[in-house]
């Protein structure tokens, strides 16, 4: 455990965040066709095959930590990279809906069926991993498992912020040009948990 929260809490989080102050997102008074809106989220839905390079900050409310993320997501399957340049840490998370297995932290692999409380035991942050397989695309995520989804719209018909499962996404920036666009800066936060994802390069393969 204490590996592990060395390596996020060395990993240049002063150049993370100080290059993207959270600031209060507010609800854009721009027309919103609805219709169009829903109709994009559809396409990035149906978007399963993919993955992103970029930067990843999270936070407790007491500790916190940056690194470099590599995310691939192939359907239900998931593999996330993430390593600290400064101190040449790295470990590794991969997984489905039922069993994900970390490596590159002390005491040897871990495995288990509740990635999330796999986590905050080993990292003692929350981090809604299954959940943000959706939301990282701008959409919610399977309403039978982690509820409802409210949606907020703005520009360009594209969501500014989605709540669900308690968790507050606001959506800070997306792609200028691209078919769908994806989101480049977004952060998730419930009570003091925060994490806050910047994404320099989006890769997506055609729909199944």
């Amino acid at each position: 455990m204490r590996a592990i929260r060395a390596f996020m809490a060395s990993a240049c989080v002063a150049l993370l965040l100080a290059g993207c102050v959270s600031h209060t997102v507010r609800t854009p008074a721009v027309p919103v066709d609805h219709a169009q809106a829903q109709a994009q989220d559809a396409r990035r839905a149906e978007v399963v095959d993919w993955s992103l390079s970029g930067r990843i900050a999270v936070s407790n409310g007491k500790q916190g930590g940056s690194g470099r993320i590599d995310w691939e997501n192939r359907a239900e399957r998931y593999a996330v990279s993430l390593s600290a340049p400064v101190t040449r840490q790295s470990w590794r998370l991969a997984g489905d809906a039922a069993h994900a297995r970390l490596e590159g932290i002390q005491g040897g692999p871990r495995e288990s069926d509740d990635v999330e409380e796999m986590l905050r035991e080993t990292t003692g942050w929350d981090i809604p991993v299954r959940a943000m397989t959706y939301w990282v695309r701008g959409v919610g995520a399977a309403s039978d498992e982690f509820g409802p989804a409210r949606v907020v719209y703005g520009e360009g018909n594209r969501p500014v912020r989605l709540e669900q499962a308690g968790w507050v996404i606001d959506f800070e920036q997306w792609q200028g040009a691209g078919e769908p666009a994806m989101p480049t800066r977004l952060v998730a936060t419930r009570s003091g948990a925060k994490v806050r994802l910047i994404v320099d390069e989006w890769s997506l393969d055609a729909p199944r």
